[in-house]
């Protein structure tokens, strides 16, 4: 078989299954050779990806219709499963609790500055408060 026919052979096993280890198994070319192909060829490489995402959409829709599937058939871990990932009344809830009273050290203060991604300069600095408003405004 000639490298291009290989190479499509492949491509079209990533479109049904997107695992490298079972595509190149089911096309009949080892992994070592899959790497380079991919390493040499920079439009092969991008064709791959193309393929596995293709793959992973239609892995995706199958999973998909088999929870559908077994929602209907009244499963109750499908049925939790898609509440707790798809309705805001059933999914997991984070509760924040102050026990500071709104006083913050100066290292919570710095930590909780560069948590919401204000420069460190500007938190050594003092320019924000701990609410991450700039105190002369």
């Amino acid at each position: 078989m000639k490298t291009k026919e290989q190479k499509e052979a492949l491509l079209k096993c990533l479109r049904q299954t997107p695992i490298v280890e079972l595509a190149c198994k089911n096309a009949g070319i080892g992994r070592t050779t899959f790497y380079r192909w991919k390493k040499e060829s920079s439009t092969f490489s991008r064709s791959v990806e193309a393929a596995m995402k293709e793959g992973f959409d239609f892995i995706n829709d199958l999973a998909e219709t088999q929870l559908v599937s077994s929602i209907r058939d009244k499963k109750f871990p499908a049925i939790a499963y898609w509440l707790n990932h798809r309705h805001p009344s059933y999914g997991n809830k984070v509760e924040i609790v102050d026990k500071t009273n709104g006083e913050l050290t100066a290292a919570q203060q710095k930590l909780l500055a560069k948590a919401i991604g204000l420069e460190t300069q500007d938190a050594n600095d003092n320019n924000y408060d701990y609410d991450g408003k700039e105190k002369n405004q």
